[in-house]
């Protein structure tokens, strides 16, 4: 690698900020938060904005059959491309940086390093992938790197539908898309995909550096639980005789949470929703559902503790006399890294100067559908306070330009 080149590469501090202020500006909502959703008009925009700059820096752009945004830079040898980005759409609000910031970050890049060297070797390719959050359609999450790896079908433009009752095939339609042709959408070309996208969480502030390597993406478990037992007077029934649902609720959410703490980092447990039935306040509940959020890196580590969470389930309800039923809502496998582009990372963060570390992401992102096809493998970049999905979501520009360098070092290591 040519280290002092790419260490030299032009990254333009002051037209970075400016784009993200540009783009930040379609769908601003609170001050410095966005609420930009899939296929609405404030989405079109800027999906367009980021094509407009993508064909000023000579990139061939298209739009795929789900709406994904491609721009690429021809490699001189052929061959399968490398891509790299993340998605346009935003939390409602949500805030400037969250997936934005990966689709500008690989656009930066790539035309960097095309404008410095020529054209690569290998094809090199950024997209500003259409949906991610579930934002407007709560169930479509992760729907344009689904549909290019061919987990989506006409029959889900149908089934996926809004709050107020929109299917997602409806809304592709009225700017232009066919839902029947989505199936069209699906690549099976890729060499290798690196998503640039802020940490979500203080693992990086902690350690004051403004990079990291992701060296893994946790596996997401959501259980919804419910414990029946019998309703009866919260005054005139004894404690011993009671199936009080309440009761083991306190008993599972103590112990799966005690059970995280021991565990250590990065295992985390969160119960964030609790429903009572009825719920009032001189009445055993006759049933309580809850919600189990989940989540762990290793694959190992994620089975023990899903083991250990049923375990504690089954044993306090047969202890307590309560009817269980369990409902896993959401399951995504963990996704590791792969070593060679772990490897490429490391060594563009070298040359580029930028101190980094390695650690797990403890959030899902499009890089664990986008590693049903190819390698994958992402870059965190420092977020003030740990903040995401607010308006008041913030990286600095110069760690953002450190996130810029990293991801172009490795794109230049594996491409030139």
């Amino acid at each position: 690698m040519k280290t002092d080149s790419i260490a030299n590469l032009d990254i333009d501090a002051t037209r970075v900020e400016g784009m993200i202020l540009a783009l930040g500006a379609i769908g601003a909502h609170s001050g410095t938060g966005v609420c930009r959703t899939a296929y609405s008009p404030e989405w079109v925009a800027a999906q367009d904005l980021v094509a407009e700059w993508a064909r000023a820096a000579e990139l061939d752009v298209r739009f795929d059959a789900a709406g994904n945004l491609w721009a690429r830079s021809e490699g001189s040898a052929g061959g399968k491309p490398i891509v790299s980005g993340s998605h346009i759409d935003s939390q409602c609000p949500g805030g400037r940086y969250d997936g934005a910031l990966g689709v500008l970050a690989a656009l930066i890049a790539i035309s960097a390093l095309k404008a410095e060297f020529g054209a690569p070797k290998v094809p090199l390719e950024m997209v500003s992938l259409c949906e991610e959050e579930g934002s407007r359609f709560p169930s479509a999450g992760f729907w344009g790197s689904r549909a290019i790896v061919g987990k989506i079908t006409a029959e889900d433009c149908i089934t996926v539908v809004s709050a107020s009752g929109e299917t997602i095939g409806a809304a592709m339609a009225d700017i232009g898309y066919e839902p029947a042709h989505i199936s069209e959408a699906v690549r099976d070309d890729i060499r290798a995909f690196i998503e640039l996208h802020i940490e979500q969480g203080p693992i990086l502030e902690d350690a004051d550096l403004p990079v990291a390597v992701v060296d893994a993406i946790t596996h997401i478990r959501h259980t919804r639980v419910t414990l029946t037992g019998q309703s009866n007077h919260a005054g005139a029934f004894p404690m011993d005789i009671r199936c009080d649902p309440m009761a083991g609720f306190a008993e599972v959410v103590t112990a799966v949470i005690n059970h995280a703490d021991a565990l250590g980092r990065p295992a985390v447990t969160t119960v964030g929703q609790c429903i009572p039935d009825p719920n009032a306040p001189a009445i055993i509940p006759r049933a309580v559902t809850f919600t189990i959020d989940a989540r762990h890196p290793d694959p190992d580590a994620a089975a023990e503790m899903y083991r250990t969470h049923d375990s504690i389930l089954a044993e306090v309800a047969a202890r307590r006399g309560l009817t269980l039923e369990t409902e896993i809502q959401i399951d995504h496998p963990a996704c590791l890294s792969d070593p060679a582009l772990l490897a490429a990372l490391d060594r563009g963060a070298e040359a580029a100067g930028a101190p980094t570390m390695h650690m797990a992401s403890g959030a899902g992102h499009d890089s664990q559908q986008m590693a049903q096809i190819c390698p994958v493998a992402m870059v965190f970049v420092r977020s003030e306070g740990g903040r995401s999905h607010t308006p008041e979501e913030f990286s600095t520009v110069d760690d953002i330009v450190a996130g810029i360098r990293v991801l172009a070092g490795a794109l230049y290591d594996l491409a030139y």
